[in-house]
């Protein structure tokens, strides 16, 4: 461990490790079998890029995306790391060079497909190799239980037996515990150690709000960070080009991405985001698995994803430099029939599990309760805090009504009136006053409870029964959702508990700053910080690489935080290893000290 944090040091700049990178990292190094579940932007990479660097032997590396592998080993090798990939990108000659290299023992990262790797003729390079041990990224591929299941990645159960029961550590960002168990025991894993991280990213700025004007809703919040990079995330592809047309004619940086549109302009477009040419990506769910930019500042849902392991992960690909991102969904209850008819061709029992995981979807975005909450509770997680501070709902975005004690009383007398034996639809049916056929039928128009709410619409009550059984008071069984009412709603029929329930108008958004902002721009000169970026941007487009790979975010802030005056305290700053300082030190030195010389300011800011 000592060598790893050394290297990490050296190679990245980093002092420090982050939860469970050094638990995973100590895995590796002694030979244990690990599943290793750590959030996007949690540093998951880096749980196997350091000992790789430390042991003897060559890490071979599954990645299920060539643009994934191509970005990870452009920025290894910019931290001056020996890495390389194969893949089908790379003309013979680039391949044979690569082959050279492991033959005369020359790396220390390989990235592979899963493919490549279980090839017969590559299996015999592998043989001769050295190999200190292999790691699986994006696991929750192995598990047919998971978001984003691929057969071939089924395949890697042979591999302890082909390589003679080497060491196979598997991360992923997102798996519940069953996804977990499945990976493990698909791959084989002896007594693997399995190390689970928070999947809360305190970063992240949730805001879930119904769809209305979308195009005016999407730029209000591209409006909040004007010149950053961002992601928009349509559920069709002709959603995609109506958004990206929009965007276009009202004069902002935007380019298209999705499976309709031909291989070349796709990469063409992607390759423009990555290094900066266009602001914002206009996307289907396709796009952004290989994407490791780290400097995403929002990213915008312009519909409900399919399920709560996809949002997190669309939504974890902003603020992966662990700077705040701000992730913003605008959902209809149209949504869920539109996902319902894309996923109608399924297997029956996959369907059935999806079907399960879009209602999961539709009671995060309309149940009040902290958007962190609710997904840590979805993972079997939990947020030791009264509020995160960082989500609509703690911000207080929304209004809430006065007399939500009363509502929620009558909502749940009238559960309990129909015997706990109806669905959502149909208790707020009798709540209005319906003169539905059903009701009638049932004399349920003759209940106590039928018409309490007659002033609200379906809508409105459909909704507060959402938030209330996303605060538990209320809660859904059986295969068709029946509402039943929970220890904790007998408190509130009771006058113990008081739900919070919204105000059944949609509220103008009052935009508040998370902590997460505010903490990260503290001390910063932001027009250095800009100044900084557009060098970054510079040497990026000369050298052909991502900007990010230069220097992140995190380190510019740093920069203009600290506003270094030698390579010696230019050391100090986050995300700084020799590498780095010794390729781009004295330029953006340089830079610095112009520009504080021209604002009068001092350097080597202490206290940072």
């Amino acid at each position: 461990m000592k060598k790893i944090e050394k290297a990490l040091a050296q190679y990245w700049g980093f002092e420090t490790f982050l939860p469970l990178q050094r638990q995973a990292m100590e895995c590796i190094s002694r030979g244990t079998d690990s599943v290793v579940v750590l959030p996007t932007g949690g540093g998951k990479s880096l749980c196997f890029q350091a000992p790789a660097v430390t042991m003897p032997g060559l890490a071979v590396v599954v990645s299920p995306l060539i643009s994934l592998m191509k970005d990870q080993v452009d920025a290894l090798k910019e931290c001056g790391v020996a890495a390389e990939r194969i893949d089908s990108s790379l003309s013979v000659s680039q391949q044979n060079n690569v082959f050279a290299r492991i033959n005369q023992n020359e790396l220390k990262l390989l990235y592979l497909s899963p493919e490549r790797l279980l090839s017969g003729n590559f299996l015999a390079v592998l043989r001769k190799a050295n190999l200190s041990f292999i790691a699986i990224d994006e696991a929750h591929c192995v598990s047919m239980w998971g978001h984003d299941f691929r057969p071939e990645y089924r395949q890697l159960g042979s591999l302890k037996e082909l390589f003679g029961d080497i060491t196979i550590a598997a991360y992923t960002a997102t798996a519940t515990d069953h996804v977990r168990g499945d990976i493990a025991e698909q791959l084989k894993l002896k007594n693997p150690q399995i190390l689970v991280g928070s999947f809360d990213r305190p970063n992240l700025v949730y805001k879930v709000q119904p769809r209305n004007n979308i195009t005016k809703q999407v730029c209000s919040v591209i409006d909040r960070h004007k010149g950053e990079s961002g992601i928009i995330y349509c559920i069709r592809r002709k959603d995609v080009d109506g958004i990206c047309a929009q965007l276009e004619s009202k004069g902002y940086s935007v380019a298209p991405y999705h499976a309709g549109m031909n291989a070349a302009d796709r990469k063409k477009n992607q390759d423009m985001f990555i290094t900066e040419k266009v602001d914002i990506i206009v996307a289907t769910v396709a796009f952004g698995m290989g994407i490791d930019k780290s400097n995403v500042r929002y990213v915008i849902h312009t519909g409900m994803p399919k399920s709560l392991e996809h949002y997190q992960q669309e939504s974890g690909r902003g603020g992966r430099d662990g700077l705040e991102a701000e992730c913003s969904l605008f959902y209809s209850g149209g949504d869920y029939g539109t996902w319902k008819s894309l996923m109608r061709d399924m297997p029956t029992e996959a369907y059935k599990i999806a079907m399960v995981k879009l209602g999961n979807m539709y009671n995060y975005c309309t149940a009040g309760v902290c958007r962190h909450k609710a997904i840590l509770k979805y993972f079997g997680q939990n947020i030791d805090t009264d509020s995160c501070n960082a989500c609509d709902m703690c911000l207080g975005e929304f209004e809430y009504i006065d007399d939500a004690l009363i509502i929620a009383q009558k909502i749940l007398s009238c559960i309990v009136r129909l015997e706990q034996m109806f669905g959502g639809s149909y208790v707020a049916l009798v709540l209005i006053g319906s003169k539905d056929k059903r009701i009638i039928e049932n004399s349920h128009d003759m209940l106590s409870t039928y018409g309490l709410l007659s002033d609200y619409s379906k809508h409105t009550v459909r909704d507060w029964i959402e938030q209330l059984t996303g605060q538990d008071y209320i809660e859904k069984y059986g295969e068709y959702n029946v509402l039943g009412v929970t220890e904790k709603g007998r408190t509130v029929l009771k006058g113990l508990q008081t739900p919070r329930l919204l105000k059944p108008v949609v509220q103008k958004a009052k935009v508040k700053l998370s902590k997460a902002v505010t903490d990260s721009w503290e001390g910063v000169d932001k027009e250095l910080f800009e100044a900084l970026r557009k060098l970054r941007s510079t040497i990026a487009g000369k050298k052909k690489i991502p900007a990010y790979v230069v220097f992140g975010d995190a380190a510019l802030r740093d920069m203009a935080r600290k506003r270094p005056a030698s390579l010696d305290t230019f050391l100090d700053v986050k995300g700084v290893g020799e590498k780095k300082y010794k390729k781009y030190g004295e330029t953006f030195i340089a830079a610095i000290k112009d520009y504080c010389f021209e604002h009068s300011l001092d350097m080597d800011v202490e206290g940072y």
